[in-house]
């Protein structure tokens, strides 16, 4: 149906009594229906029209209504959604610059004043590390190692710097990503007192990194656990020599154990047959050094006698 152009309730009835309107009365006179009547049907006929015509307007005014509406709702659920778009997109990067750069927003405490000692802040690579939940040595937790991190802290960690690779070619790589290797101490060559130092200051570390909560207190108990096995008060320096290459060997197949299917295990539990096994392993290896060392010294005393 055609769209009213005009509100039909503004029209009014046209004059049928006038002589504009004489040859349309006299079509609808005879014998029956005079003048008046013939101005009568036609006013009626009008009056029939403008109400039909009032009744579509109606519904064309709320059909209008409705459809103004409805493109509101619309205009404004889109709105909404450009609005709720914006605000996860920036929830997001700020979710995501918090990851990336959470030491910026870590929260201050306001009546916490200056400590008496430097905070302990390890090597860029050991900090991504851990913040990968990787495994890494614990040489860059003692003395050494935070020594050392000093050294490089002017580097900044997007810096590339020329690496030596595995394979003895070099490239260039993130300064983070890199170290020094030929200065890192493997777990199973640390001293006794370097391991316990070191200890307290990874398990601060990985709290830092975000670590959960069960996997902090297993590392530690784990660590306790070792530090007061019967093995740490013998006199046999192998005592403590097979404890630090069993923490070495079993943290290293823990964290090859966590990306497998096998399952994540309590590594605080002390296996007592591989305490053993790695006992008798650090003895004959120890036993090897002794004798290549006898040997050597027995051949160079035969070279001088000749």
């Amino acid at each position: 149906m055609d769209r009213i152009r005009q509100d039909p309730n503004l029209e009014v009835c046209p004059d049928y009594a006038s002589d504009a309107f004489a040859q349309t009365r006299a079509l609808l006179e005879n014998d029956q229906v005079d003048q008046e009547q013939a101005i009568q049907i036609l006013r009626n006929i009008w009056e029939a029209s403008n109400n039909a015509a009032k009744a579509r307007w109606q519904v064309q005014r709320e059909e209008d209504r409705r459809r103004q509406e409805d493109h509101r709702l619309r205009n404004e659920e889109e709105q909404a959604d450009r609005e709720r778009l914006q605000v996860e997109e920036v929830e997001a990067a700020l979710k995501e610059d918090r990851k990336k750069n959470k030491f910026k927003y870590t929260p201050i405490i306001e009546d916490l004043a200056v400590p008496n000692e430097p905070t302990v802040i390890p090597s860029s690579y050991a900090t991504r590390k851990l913040d990968k939940g990787e495994y890494v040595e614990l040489w860059y937790f003692t003395n050494a190692g935070l020594e050392e991190a000093k050294t490089k802290s002017t580097i900044e960690d997007d810096a590339m710097i020329m690496s030596t690779l595995p394979d003895g070619s070099t490239a260039w790589v993130a300064a983070a990503s890199s170290r020094n290797a030929k200065v890192v101490i493997e777990d199973r060559d640390l001293s006794f007192e370097d391991f316990c130092q070191a200890c307290p200051r990874f398990i601060t570390a990985m709290e830092t990194a975000g670590w959960p909560a069960e996997r902090i207190k297993m590392m530690a108990l784990f660590w306790r656990n070792l530090q007061i096995h019967e093995y740490r008060s013998e006199t046999d320096p192998l005592s403590q020599k097979t404890l630090l290459v069993y923490q070495a060997e079993q943290r290293k197949r823990w964290h090859i154990a966590v990306k497998s299917t096998a399952g994540v295990y309590n590594l605080s539990l002390i296996n007592k047959i591989l305490l053993e096994r790695t006992k008798t392993k650090v003895y004959w290896d120890d036993r090897k050094i002794k004798d290549n060392e006898r040997d050597y010294k027995n051949r160079n005393q035969a070279i001088v006698s000749i």
